[in-house]
């Protein structure tokens, strides 16, 4: 679908901890109304807002049994040989997932790929159902013709790379995007969409200039946004980013949890008194699962709330009865105090209290004069009216010199807010050409390796390394990086940051696709440094393929027969850089001209390293991703198995970050030669430099490393099968026993 053309339909999907909503709106009726989707497969017979982010498995079983309202019912819930998955949206980042593994073992999914598995299946039984329902409401046109855009809020804790490139990589394998004119793209972060639904649906609220803090607390995570108002001509409001978005895993599963883990406490101790006919960590979950305790969950807080309340045990008869004041069990049903609830929403809103007051802190720190005048509150948690009246209470007596006049909002739809601003901003730069939020602060700094004209009167260019450019024999510093974007700046949502490149190519030469190493930090501007180091870190490669472009532009230089220079072909092109609230994209124009065949620009975008660098950062995670578990590794003279490199690179990462302060490294070359057959292995080979300032001889000491590394494909990821690494960096540690192994691979 080209960008110009409207759609026919627009579809905003916020995918939560606990449940999801679906907006839309059907442009091909000719209706700019934004709706949601309120009938679900399982409750065709009522109203549901959003839908459980839940998927069932048979046990051994790949496929789903059911997802939804349809993993509800009693022969889902409580079947036995039934794999019931939830809870499961932070585990796609691998930080989170790795916490979760740490914190909770037995609980925690195994690794990402059984996450992704989730994540896919869910995604794909919406897809199928979205189809049905969504395209019997189009006009004129059949759900594969129709020309369809999918937008997707993720939250602000995610990481562009590899967490919101994996996300979209899930959605479009589920079917979003599958026909030639559905599109798929990340919208707006949620915090961001959120603003974008109060604007839109209560524009009388805000006035020209007001500043908002938009606290978007859903199942799983909380994001905030500060937000300025910048137009509100005929009540369309504009809005621009004060500053980079904030986010924490706060939200109402926590609340579930907690519960969960009371209710088990108190069964297993009624069971040693009393034998239970249920397993307590069965009849845990289900009591937290339950109508009634959600009820009660979301109506805490209320004026008629009552000082105490009683969750029925499944499977366990009226006469049961257990008076031990711990237990507090009567007629089947397990008493609590209104206290004990309260315990478990104080222990988020604490939580709660300590980002917003950061947030606070970060906007008076950057623009000490203004004053925020709304706290807007959406998503599940923030609809709570407990948690409501202990903001307004908490901010009545805030100390924040910036947050003395601060009014606590709830969103309209707090629930919706998330989809329908996605589908909203949408409709608003299809109708005007501009969008709501006009201007958000980047969230960390974007550059490109580069090399810089050596300069020898610049102090700076002193004991650099410097190599020759033979086109003009002059002086360069290599590992050089060129700052496009820094963090904090605002950035246009509607206008891309263009860069500039030129490439010299002998004539004759066939070579017209140029690589290009996209670089992210996440350091402050002020403190971003000239060339590469432990502070920076590769992003992507994006290849420019300018086949396709007119040769009769390129710059022709030096062709006469006097000139003393090297004759060669200037070529100057453009990569235009769109910026999003959670991605990255890039677009290649040549001669004022967008080359726009899709493969024009590919983008390779690489994982975390699994090298220990720096000591502190998560590199077991890396390691784990990017090597298979039959892994054949040599470090110089030894063997080891996956396993046994495990062990070395913790030796290595221990007695480095003794060694150095801090250890670095980086690549000075990179050779990948892929395979014949097309699949996504191949061969690698890397020449790189290891070391930083040591603190035994106080000063910098570098050193030369080397790896060849086989990569082949499995279940359609790519994995290092055989690593063999050399370097000549001192060590003193004792190395782990060696695993031998010969080189067959069968």
């Amino acid at each position: 679908m080209e960008r110009n053309e409207r759609p026919h339909m627009i579809v905003g999907v916020d995918l939560g901890m606990t449940c999801t909503g679906v907006a839309y709106v059907n442009l091909s009726i000719g209706s700019e109304t934004v709706r949601w989707v309120q009938k679900w497969p399982g409750r065709f017979q009522a109203n549901e807002n959003k839908v459980p982010t839940v998927v069932v498995y048979p046990t051994g079983s790949k496929d789903p049994s059911s997802w939804g309202f349809l993993s509800e019912t009693a022969a889902e819930t409580t079947a036995e040989d039934k794999e019931y998955k939830e809870w499961f949206k932070t585990c796609l980042d691998p930080e989170k997932l790795l916490r979760k593994q740490m914190e909770d073992p037995e609980g925690a999914p195994e690794n990402l790929q059984e996450v992704e598995k989730w994540y896919s299946d869910y995604l794909h039984k919406m897809y199928e159902y979205l189809s049905f329902k969504l395209g019997g409401e189009l006009s004129g046109v059949s759900w594969e013709e129709a020309r369809l855009e999918f937008i997707f809020s993720v939250p602000t804790t995610w990481a562009p790379m590899p967490t919101v490139e994996n996300f979209k990589r899930l959605v479009k394998e589920a079917g979003y995007g599958s026909h030639p004119n559905h599109i798929v793209n990340i919208g707006l972060t949620e915090a961001e969409a959120a603003a974008v639904h109060v604007s839109t649906e209560a524009p009388g609220i805000f006035r020209e200039n007001d500043v908002l803090l938009v606290c978007d607390a859903g199942g799983g995570t909380t994001d905030l946004s500060v937000l300025k108002v910048t137009g509100t001509v005929n009540q369309a409001i504009d809005l621009q980013q004060m500053d980079v978005v904030f986010g924490e895993t706060i939200g109402s599963a926590a609340i579930d949890y907690e519960f969960e883990k009371l209710v088990m406490h108190r069964l297993i101790l009624a069971h040693s008194t009393n034998p239970l006919p249920v397993d307590p960590a069965d009849a845990g979950w289900e009591m937290m699962k339950s109508r009634d305790f959600q009820a009660v969950k979301c109506e805490y807080g209320a004026p008629d709330d009552t000082p105490l309340f009683s969750i029925g045990i499944p499977r366990v008869p009226q006469t049961y009865n257990n008076s031990d004041p711990e237990v507090r069990i009567r007629n089947g049903e397990m008493t609590f105090d209104r206290q004990d609830l309260q315990r478990l929403f104080d222990k988020q809103i604490t939580k709660l209290f300590r980002l917003i007051d950061t947030q606070l802190q970060s906007l008076f720190q950057k623009f000490p004069r203004e004053h925020v005048a709304h706290l807007v509150l959406s998503g599940g948690l923030g609809n709570s009216a407990y948690v409501q009246a202990q903001l307004r209470k908490y901010y009545a007596r805030t100390l924040f010199p910036n947050a003395e006049s601060i009014s606590v909002r709830i969103a309209p739809d707090p629930q919706l807010a998330v989809c329908k601003g996605l589908v909203s901003d949408r409709v608003r730069k299809i109708l005007t050409s501009r969008s709501v939020l006009g201007w958000r602060c980047c969230r960390a700094s974007y550059g490109t390796v580069c090399k810089i004209a050596y300069d020898k009167k610049n102090p700076d260019h002193q004991n650099k390394e410097l190599v020759k450019d033979p086109m003009n024999n002059k002086l360069y510093i290599t590992h050089s990086v060129a700052w496009f974007v820094k963090k904090g700046a605002p950035v246009s949502v509607d206008k891309p940051i263009e860069h500039n490149f030129i490439k010299k190519v002998n004539p004759g030469d066939p070579r017209r696709t140029f690589p290009t190493t996209i670089i992210e930090s996440d350091l402050d501007a002020a403190l971003l440094p000239d060339q590469m180091n432990q502070y920076t870190r590769i992003l992507c490669e994006i290849n420019s393929d300018l086949s396709a472009a007119d040769e009769r532009k390129f710059q022709e230089k030096n062709k006469h027969f006097w000139s003393l220079q090297k004759h060669y072909l200037r070529i100057e092109y453009s990569v235009r850089v769109l910026i999003g609230p959670a991605d990255i994209r890039f677009e290649l124009w040549f001669n004022d001209q967008k080359l726009s065949r899709d493969e024009s620009i590919r983008v390779e975008w690489l994982g975390r390293c699994f090298y220990p660098f720096p000591a502190n950062t998560n590199w077991p995670l890396g390691h784990a991703t990017s090597f298979s578990k039959d892994i054949k590794f040599t470090f110089n003279d030894t063997h080891y198995d996956f396993d046994g490199s495990l062990r070395l690179y913790t030796i290595f990462n221990a007695t480095l970050g003794v060694a150095f302060a801090p250890f670095k490294h980086g690549f000075i070359n990179t050779l990948g030669v892929p395979n014949a057959n097309g699949d996504k292995g191949g061969f690698v080979y890397m020449i790189g430099w290891a070391g930083g300032y040591q603190t035994r001889a106080r000063r910098d000491m570098y050193f030369t490393n080397a790896a060849f590394a086989v990569v082949k494909e499995e279940e359609g990821v790519r994995k290092i099968v055989e690593f063999r690494e050399s370097g000549n960096i001192p060590n003193t540690a004792p190395l782990p026993e060696p695993v031998e192994w010969g080189c067959s691979f069968e």
